[in-house]
């Protein structure tokens, strides 16, 4: 089962398949480190042609011209009889001769350590071959072919680069940031300097300032705007309450004014008006007179201007203080007490996963196989969480083998089932698999071709 695959890429295995249909046996992937060619290849040899005799082999420098041969025969054939003194193409034809097959497959990655004897039997298979044999190889630099069609793997777009990016990394930051834009430039669509995206040590303060910025601003609006409605019904009481003040001194002056020359102090409370001053009448006397208690003389009515202002500012205070009372008990209470603002807590921290048997320990079970036995390969990532996954959704803890490789400097986890000494028993171990896993379409590798791949991990 491969991870998932970009739009572009996906394209691209189509493109390669049309052309195979078209006519074009040889094929040249070509294209710079890290534009993702290794996984290209697995991706198409695993999704397209299941009926075709399959072989993978991954070439290096150190591998000589028989070698690769038995790797490829080996993975086309079951349990070929190789002469090394022949040729690729001559022991090709002898093999057909005892075992018939209808098509066969073979992709070839890092091409570009052939050697030109073993690239022109490649050439020369592709175009005499009497059953169909398709053969795709990549590169990083042209190779000395001539009857081949040569297909150049293009850098990824910004739009598939962030979409490749959030498959891995599940908290992205803005595409505003400065740091991401930039990093986004510097890696020019390539996946392998995308994937070294290091997310705890390119983090913008910009995310954390525009969420406190707006929060303050909110706050110190809701605040101006109580303030500006406060001021308002205290202007409007105000108002109110001196229209009613003066009105009532009005009428107040109105009814208790008597001329000056009528006001007659009265010296007792026990003493009887004289006949001198019998000509006023009562009606004409203060309603309300000011009486001094402790000596019982009662004072003429004067308008007491202290009296009045203080009265008036100490009324002016109460109307304040219920006005503004009644303003903080109708705000709602988010605006009185002041706001918590919450930690964010991080999305880092993954769930604890149980722990499976089948680690990279099991590399020391592959190497104490025989070269001969073939496995069938159900799964190959770059994550080791996923291995984990896949063998718990499938219930293959005590089944599956796992076992770790290197491609272009990025180590890579393969889980394999079974050890067989034969290919046909291999072929009745994957009918037997689940339709889960055969949905994933697994084939067949040598033990051989998996001790190469785990001695990568040492050079």
């Amino acid at each position: 089962m491969q991870a998932q695959i970009l739009p572009s890429r996906a394209a691209l295995v189509d493109r390669i398949a049309l052309q195979f249909e078209y006519g074009q046996n040889l094929i040249v992937l070509l294209g710079t480190s890290g534009l993702g060619k290794s996984y290209m290849l697995e991706t198409f040899i695993t999704d397209k042609y299941n009926s075709f005799n399959k072989a993978f082999v991954q070439v290096s420098a150190s591998v000589n011209d028989v070698s690769l041969m038995s790797d490829i025969l080996e993975q086309s054939f079951n349990s070929p009889l190789i002469d090394h003194d022949l040729s690729l193409s001559e022991n090709f034809y002898q093999l057909l001769q005892q075992q018939p097959c209808e098509a066969c497959l073979w992709v070839l990655d890092n091409a570009r350590h052939l050697s030109e004897e073993l690239l022109q039997e490649l050439e020369l298979l592709a175009k005499n071959s009497p059953v169909t044999l398709y053969i795709m190889l990549a590169s990083q630099s042209k190779l000395a072919i001539n009857n081949a069609v040569e297909i150049y793997l293009e850098p990824l777009s910004a739009h598939e680069s962030k979409q490749l990016m959030s498959w891995y990394f599940p908290n992205l930051p803005y595409d505003e940031d400065p740091v991401f834009s930039a990093f986004l430039n510097e890696a020019n669509g390539n996946p392998s300097l995308l994937l070294a995206w290091q997310p705890t040590e390119h983090v913008a303060d910009i995310v954390k300032k525009d969420k406190v910025s707006w929060r303050v601003h909110l706050i110190s609006l809701l605040i101006i705007i109580m303030l500006l409605i406060i001021g308002l019904l205290y202007k409007n009481d105000m108002t109110q309450w001196w229209q009613t003040y003066y009105q009532n001194q009005q009428s107040q002056d109105i009814d208790t004014a008597i001329p000056a020359s009528k006001i007659v102090a009265i010296p007792s409370a026990d003493k009887e008006v004289s006949n001198d001053n019998s000509d006023i009448s009562k009606a004409d006397l203060p309603l309300e007179p000011v009486s001094d208690k402790s000596q019982g003389n009662v004072a003429p009515h004067k308008n007491d201007v202290p009296a009045i202002m203080q009265s008036l500012t100490r009324q002016a205070q109460q109307s304040a203080q219920s006005a503004q009372s009644e303003q903080s008990e109708a705000l709602p209470q988010s605006l009185n007490t002041p706001e918590t603002i919450e930690p964010i807590e991080s999305d880092d921290k993954e769930s604890p996963q149980p722990k499976i048997s089948n680690n990279v320990s099991d590399n020391a079970w592959y190497l104490a196989q025989p070269d001969n036995n073939t496995t069938v390969q159900l799964l190959a990532v770059t994550q080791e969480k996923i291995t984990r996954e896949f063998i718990i959704e499938h219930n293959l803890s005590q089944r599956a083998k796992v076992y770790q490789t290197k491609r272009n400097n990025k180590v890579w986890w393969v889980v394999t089932i079974g050890s067989y000494a034969s290919l046909a028993d291999a072929k009745s171990a994957l009918s037997a698999l689940s339709s889960a896993l055969r949905k994933n379409k697994p084939f067949y590798k040598k033990i051989s071709k998996i001790k190469q791949e785990i001695a990568r991990l040492d050079q």
